[in-house]
């Protein structure tokens, strides 16, 4: 095993007249080792950064398909969501419409409906102080009247004396004694 890492040690040590071997002082190689090991590279690594490179393609292209797919649906349901916007909005505004005429409505009904109302109240009011003016002034009479009779009682029997009395009450008999006599 020494004689093998011996080798590889003595590798950068050989001399560079008529031997092969790997230059590690890159300063000092030359233009054909590079050559020499670009083109390994470049025969061997083609395939694989070809691999790489198409794998990394696809994977891009497959991301752009995709973003342009979710696009076109993200822009269709966009639209969707505009054109129920649009509706949502109608519909609201013919609510808002609806609504104030429907409070106007409501507004006009209810003041037709006081109005009403008070014209029965007002009706009420004036029938009551009719009735009421009617009844002071049956009141007044009964009063009046009452009164002239209670002074006509008092003036008649202040008046009145026996003899007063059984006069009128004999022209009186004499009064409907005469109507009866006095044919229909």
């Amino acid at each position: 095993m020494k004689n093998v890492t011996d080798s590889f040690l003595s590798l950068g040590h050989w001399p560079s007249a008529g031997s092969f071997g790997f230059n590690t002082d890159i300063l000092a190689t030359n233009p054909i080792n590079l050559s020499v090991v670009l083109g390994i590279l470049i025969f061997f690594g083609k395939g694989v950064l070809s691999d790489l490179l198409d794998n990394r393609k696809q994977r891009i292209l497959n991301t752009i398909r995709n973003s342009e797919e979710l696009r076109g649906g993200a822009i269709e349901q966009l639209e969707k969501a505009r054109a129920r916007l649009s509706k949502v909005e109608m519909e609201a505004e013919q609510f808002r419409v609806n609504g104030y005429s429907e409070i106007e409505r409501e507004k006009w009904n209810l003041i037709n409906s006081i109005y009403k109302t008070f014209e029965q109240l007002e009706n009420y009011k004036n029938e009551t102080i009719h009735f009421e003016q009617q009844r002071a002034i049956n009141q007044v009479r009964q009063r009046i009247f009452q009164q002239a009779l209670e002074g006509a009682l008092g003036t008649l029997n202040s008046c009145l004396n026996n003899e007063l009395h059984l006069r009128t009450i004999s022209a009186n008999i004499g009064m409907f004694g005469t109507i009866k006599e006095i044919p229909d």
